[in-house]
């Protein structure tokens, strides 16, 4: 009995690079026609123009927001990943801390910023100071919860043949660990961007998020657009690098079949490493 062809389906590439041009057309059509006022969206070739005219000012806005959301990127992976690995590692802090750090989590952090502002100043430190508060905990959830994943088997494999604590962080925990690490970072990266343009939005003399409020208190919408649609690429840009450290990072997984191989043989293996009478 033949069974019938599977329905043909265009490439997924495909079809996000179409919803893609379709909003982009969109964009560009509604307002020129009439069916949207260009004060709440101009012409994507207006807003283009804008980035062109002012290029200056907006590289410079943009250069102020990178290095605040490089900065807190920093702080925020490299304490979110050790406190994480700390967390993750010791089964009396994953009890305590794990549901304190998951309720921190649930509270909206922008509650802060006031306060962070009160001790240091509305300048970059303070928005460094919050985006990488906003980063810290999705980071350290994501390494706690990759090192819990880790199958015992490499574990017990790694002792059984001698190895130390720190061979076993090296060659064990952390690449097994990382696929999802590197998930918590990519998280963590957006949160980073979101917490700086917030900030700038809110308290600030530079920045893309500076600009945002500028040219939105003059009702200025293709300023204001084409600073927003600077941050839609700085937020695909990197959410792209992610996924491509992600890719890669999943490469470093151990494999099962040698857990499968050490299962097998654990007699042979326990007498080569066994020291000699």
């Amino acid at each position: 009995m033949r069974s019938d062809p599977a329905p043909w389906r265009p490439p997924a590439t495909a079809v996000r690079w179409t919803i893609v041009a379709v909003l982009l057309l969109a964009w560009e059509i509604l307002p020129r026609s009439g069916a949207i006022s260009p004060l709440f969206l101009p012409p994507l070739s207006q807003t283009l123009a804008v980035i062109v005219a002012d290029r200056a000012e907006y590289a410079d806005a943009l250069r102020v927001t990178l290095v605040e959301c490089a900065i807190a990127f920093v702080l925020a992976c490299g304490g979110g990943i050790v406190c994480g690995a700390a967390i993750g590692s010791v089964a009396l802090l994953r009890r305590l801390m794990l549901p304190l750090i998951s309720s921190v989590y649930a509270v909206p952090i922008v509650i802060l910023y006031p306060v962070l502002t009160v001790w240091l100043g509305i300048g970059a430190m303070s928005k460094i100071a919050f985006a990488g508060i906003y980063g810290f905990f999705p980071t350290v959830l994501a390494t706690a919860a990759g090192i819990r994943t880790i199958d015992p088997n490499y574990l017990v494999a790694a002792r059984s043949m001698g190895a130390n604590l720190g061979q076993l962080m090296l060659r064990v925990v952390i690449p097994a660990s990382i696929p999802t690490v590197l998930a918590g970072i990519r998280l963590c990266g957006v949160l980073v961007i979101v917490g700086v343009v917030v900030s700038e939005m809110l308290t600030s003399t530079a920045g893309i998020g500076y600009l945002v409020t500028r040219y939105r208190t003059v009702l200025d919408s293709p300023h204001v657009f084409a600073a927003v649609l600077l941050i839609v690429l700085l937020t695909l840009l990197f959410d792209l690098t992610a996924r491509l450290a992600e890719r890669r990072g999943a490469r470093w997984r151990p494999q099962d079949q040698a857990v499968e191989s050490f299962r097998a043989a654990p007699r042979d293996r326990t007498e080569a490493i066994a020291p000699a009478e």
